[in-house]
Order: C-alpha cells, then structure tokens, then sequence
C-alpha cells in the first residue's frame, strides 16, 4: 500500500502540503488540470525552487485575482466540489476535510455550521489548497496518509475577526476534536499551523508513523522565514511493509487410549486457553492400534501452557513441537440488513479485493429455526444478497 507520511518539523499551510507534493514528483500540470475541474476561476498556480535556513524545497502559490473576497458559507464550497467533474473519492474527502473545518469554526464562535460565513478559508486560495491536496495524494496513488505530532507556533495572528491568540481558536479545536498529538512552540515563531494544513491532517491522517519503504522525500516550503528552524513541510511516501508473521508452535502428540468423550473435552479446554487451532488426524500405530494424533497451534508464548493442558488431560507421555509460521489473508464480519432480518457475513479479501463472502454459522441456523427454512435455503439467500449489497 502506498503511503505519505507528514512529518511537520517546523509547521504547515495548505500551500506547503501542495509544495511538499510538487515536491515529490506530483506534476504541477496534473495537479492544476484537476484544479480545473472545479467551476472555479479567478486564480492561478505557480511553483518555484526556494530554500529555508539553508534546506531546498518547493514553493507553490496561488495567486488570487484582485477583486473582492466572496465569502461562502458550507452549502455553497460542498456544491462546488458535488457539481464538479473531480473523482468521487477526491469529492468526498475534500467535503469531509471543509466539513471538519466549518464544525471547528462553528463550535469557537458559537453558531451553527452552516451559519459559518468562509472568508480566508473559503478564499479562492484555500479551496485550491484543501481540494489540490486531496487531488494531489489522489495522483500520487497515495492509499492512507500518516502524520506527525502538529506544531503550536506562539504569539498572535491578524485575521477576519482581528487579532487572534496562536494556535488560531479553529487550528486548535480541530486539534481537540481528533485527539491528535500537539507540542507547544515559542511565542515569536508565529502562526506555524494553519486551521487549513490542520484540517487536511486532522481528516485525511492518522497520527502515527508506520514500517514502510521510503519511495521519495518532498519539501513544500512556507512563505517566510522561521528564527530557529527551516520553515519547510516534509513529506515521506512508500509503500508500508507487511507485518512479520506471528511466531507459531505446532505441538502433536499420537494417543491410542483415550475415549471419544475426553477428546471433545480436550479440545474445548485448548481453544479455551488460546490456541489458534485443534485437530485430530486417525492415524494407525504400532500393533496395527487405530488411533489419533492431536494437534495443536498456538501462540509460542503459550507453549507451556498448552503442553502442560495436553499432559493433564490426556494418556500421552510425550509431546512433539516444531515451529511454524502462517500466513493470514484480510478478513471481517460485515454486519447487513437481510430479507430474513439481520444477518453478518466473513468477507475475504486481498489487497482490497473482495475474493470470497460466507455466511456465518450460527447466524443461519438462528434464521433457520426462526423462520422454518432449510439450513442450506439459508446459507444461499444470505450469500446472494451480501454479495449483491458488498460487491461493486
């Protein structure tokens, strides 16, 4: 899966996550024939090469005719974005990111989201900023994104309402409402976090940074200069590494003398302690003997635990281990509304594909009983309609 991970050293705006991207191989002319989707005029899109306390990185501006901001309120940015010819997943993210924002400024000032009245983040210049960072990760193939802990900055800032403490009231609700990591800054490094490059965050990462190779490394570069840091935005992209397999132990042991009963009992209390799995394979030992071999896969740390199970309720004198790894394809129960009344269903999956959908077990027989059908009846309904509800 090919990932981005933010990495906000020193600060960030919605121009310098659109730098970061430029950055790191996003062609400005892909990025502004998406922009272009949007009924939207009055603006255009540069970029230069600029350097931060001695750091290279990309600036892109947006520059904004000269003529009088129009404000928007919520209604009108989501039906900018609806109405455009942008990819649905790009339309939907870039409303949730200016959804967020609008509950970020309607809680500060007290009113009600959609009496939120935009001025600079309604601008021309943050609508290209949140909808071409959506459209930029888009093209980037970038699947999940992934963030730092977000910078304080210190001191105040001019705004449409006047003069405003840093963190901005929006910057830092929209912090709150995501729970998200935040580190105090200095009073003199200014506003470093815009409610903008923090409600992209807030929305589209998760705060965390994964096991991944690292692909490219872009800098967006911010409009001035910081005292004591590269005013620089970083950006990381790579594809994440899967997961070491759990380290497993297969324990067996071959029994000739034990009865059928113990053997459901032995099983249960087993699976009851942790193990992964049990089974029992007929086998035939010396003498000709018919007879059984338990297996028993677990947890390595719980090695002892099931050998000493093993040795208190059965005959066996000795037990076999070896290690062994297993590989474990994406799975979930997907919970759906059926014609027989709720049901859930395993889906399988492999890199997002869905490869099978099954009933569950004990979910069909409850529906069998209750409506008087046959099992079978059951299991095939349910597989249809999941299947027509799940599968694109």
């Amino acid at each position: 899966m090919i990932i981005a991970y933010f990495d906000c050293f020193a600060g960030a705006g919605g121009d310098m996550v659109l730098g970061a991207l430029v950055d790191a191989g996003l062609p400005l002319e892909a990025l502004t024939a998406e922009l272009a989707k949007l009924s939207l005029t009055g603006y255009q899109v540069s970029s230069t090469r600029e350097t931060r306390n001695g750091l290279a990185g990309t600036r892109v501006v947006v520059s904004v005719d000269d003529h009088p901001t129009q404000d928007r309120r919520l209604s009108d940015i989501l039906h900018l974005i609806s109405s455009s010819s942008l990819p649905e997943g790009v339309k939907q993210r870039s409303a949730e990111v200016f959804s967020r924002l609008a509950s970020a400024e309607a809680r500060v000032h007290g009113i009600a989201a959609e009496a939120v009245h935009f001025h600079e983040v309604g601008a021309v210049d943050a609508i290209v900023d949140i909808v071409g960072a959506v459209a930029g990760l888009h093209l980037l193939g970038v699947e999940s994104c992934f963030c730092s802990a977000l910078p304080g900055g210190g001191g105040s800032v001019r705004s449409s309402h006047g003069t405003l403490p840093v963190p901005a009231p929006a910057t830092l609700e929209l912090v709150r409402m995501a729970q998200a990591p935040f580190r105090a800054g200095a009073s003199e490094e200014g506003e470093v976090l815009t409610p903008t490059a923090a409600a992209i965050f807030t929305t589209l990462a998760a705060f965390e940074r994964p096991r991944f190779t690292l692909h490219k490394v872009g800098y967006g570069a911010g409009a001035r200069d910081l005292p004591h840091l590269p005013n620089l935005l970083r950006v990381w992209i790579g594809e994440t590494i899967a997961p070491d397999a759990p380290e497993l132990v297969l324990l067996q042991t071959n029994i000739d003398d034990m009865s059928p009963e113990v053997s459901g009992y032995v099983m249960e209390r087993l699976l009851e302690q942790g193990a992964a799995d049990v089974w029992f394979t007929p086998i035939q030992m010396k003498k000709n003997r018919p007879a059984v071999m338990l297996s028993v896969l677990a947890a390595a740390p719980l090695q002892a635990r099931m050998a000493e199970t093993i040795f208190r309720e059965t005959p066996t004198l000795g037990i076999r281990t070896q290690p062994v790894q297993r590989h474990e394809i994406e799975r979930e129960a997907v919970e759906f509304e059926s014609s027989l009344g709720p049901a859930s269903v395993k889906v399988k999956r492999i890199g997002g594909e869905v490869l099978d959908i099954s009933p569950e077990y004990e979910v069909c027989r409850k529906l069998a009983l209750q409506k008087g059908l046959p099992l079978q009846h059951v299991y095939r309904l349910l597989n249809e309609e999941a299947r027509a509800k799940l599968l694109p």
